[in-house]
C-alpha cells in the first residue's frame, strides 16, 4: 500500500439479545461474519451481548452470570474467530475477580491474542441503569491497544458522556474510539429520549479530538422482574460511526438488526488533526481544576 494511504475498515454491530447466552453469541458470530464478508477490520459488539441488560434489577442471582477474565468461554470463542477472519474484536463481559465485579472488555487482535483488558470506569445508578450494585469501578485507567490495523481507544456506554474518557485516549494516540453500548428508554420517564443527545455527544468527542468513533448499541425490549415488579427497556439501537469532524458517516435505525460499515484513511486523519493544532495549542498546566470535583482550586 502506498505511503499516505493506510486504510482501515470499521464495523458495529446491532442485534436484539436474548437471555440465552448460546443464541446471542451465534447471533454476535453471525454478524460478524457479514461484516467480515464486507470488507471490515475491526467489528465492535454491543455491551454485555451475553444476555439481557441485567441492571434494571437489584438481584442477587444475577452474579452468577459473572465469569473471570481466564479462561472466559465467550473470549475464547470470540479469540478463535478473530484469528480465523484476520479481525479484530473488542468481546464485552461480565468480570469476576476474586470479590470485586467490573463491566470489562477485552481486546482481541486479528491473530486471535489477546491485547489485554479494560475496565468500565464511570459506573451508572439509577432507574433501570442500576450498575452500581454490580460493578465495581474499573482499575485500569483509560487504555489504548495496538492492533493489526490501528491503535484503538476502547470505553463502555456511561464513559461515552465523559469528554476527559475521549481526550485521555487520544492523548495516548488512539486513532479510532469505540464505545460498546446498553442504553434506551427510560423506566421512570416514558416521554424521555435521549438517542439524539447521546449521539451528538459522540460526536462532539470525534470532532474535538479529530478521531472516527464506533458506537454500538442493543435493539429490542427487554422485561425484568425487579425487587419491585416488572421493569421494561426498549433499548433503541441508532448504533453509529462517526467520522473525525464528528460527522455521522453510517448508521442503524431504532428497531432493525443492522452490520453499518465505514472506511477511513488514517494518515490523511493523521495529518489533519496534526494541521489542526488542538493538540499543540494544549494547556494541561491549566487543566488543574479537571482534578476536582468542585472546580476549587486543586492542591499544589
Amino acid at each position: 500500500m502506498e505511503k499516505g494511504s493506510r486504510q482501515v475498515v470499521v464495523s458495529a454491530l446491532q442485534f436484539a439479545c436474548t437471555d440465552d447466552v448460546p443464541t446471542n453469541l451465534a447471533t454476535a458470530e453471525r454478524l460478524i461474519r457479514v461484516a467480515h464478508a464486507k470488507g471490515a477490520n475491526i467489528i465492535l459488539i454491543q455491551e454485555l451481548f451475553e444476555g439481557y441488560y441485567f441492571c434494571q434489577a437489584q438481584r442477587q442471582d444475577f452474579f452468577k452470570r459473572a465469569k473471570p477474565y481466564k479462561d472466559h468461554p465467550t473470549i475464547k470463542r470470540m479469540q478463535e474467530l478473530a484469528k480465523e477472519l484476520s479481525v479484530v474484536i473488542p468481546v464485552s463481559f461480565f468480570e469476576e475477580a476474586n470479590n470485586a465485579h467490573f463491566n470489562s472488555i477485552a481486546i482481541i487482535d486479528a491473530d486471535g491474542t489477546d491485547l489485554g483488558l479494560y475496565r468500565k470506569s464511570h459506573i451508572p445508578d439509577g432507574p433501570g441503569y442500576q450498575e452500581k450494585f454490580y460493578f465495581n469501578p474499573g482499575d485500569t485507567g483509560f487504555k489504548v491497544f495496538q492492533t493489526k490495523f490501528a491503535k484503538i481507544g476502547v470505553a463502555i456506554c456511561w464513559d461515552q458522556w465523559f469528554p476527559e474518557a475521549a481526550r485521555a485516549m487520544a492523548l495516548q494516540g488512539a486513532e479510532i474510539l469505540f464505545y460498546p453500548t446498553a442504553i434506551g428508554s427510560e423506566p421512570q420517564d416514558a416521554g424521555l429520549d435521549s438517542c439524539e443527545h447521546w449521539q451528538r455527544v459522540m460526536q462532539g468527542h470525534a470532532g474535538a479530538n479529530l478521531v472516527p468513533l464506533v458506537a454500538s448499541n442493543r435493539i429490542g425490549k427487554e422485561i425484568i422482574e425487579t425487587e419491585h415488579g416488572k421493569s421494561e427497556i426498549t433499548f433503541y439501537g441508532n448504533s453509529f460511526i462517526a467520522g473525525p469532524t464528528g460527522e455521522i458517516i453510517a448508521a442503524g435505525n431504532d428497531k432493525d438488526e443492522a452490520v453499518i460499515i465505514a472506511q477511513f484513511n488514517l494518515d490523511k486523519i493523521k495529518a489533519k488533526r496534526s494541521s489542526w493544532g488542538v493538540f499543540r495549542d494544549r494547556r494541561p498546566d491549566l487543566y488543574k481544576v479537571l482534578l476536582t470535583f468542585d472546580g476549587s482550586k486543586p492542591s499544589p
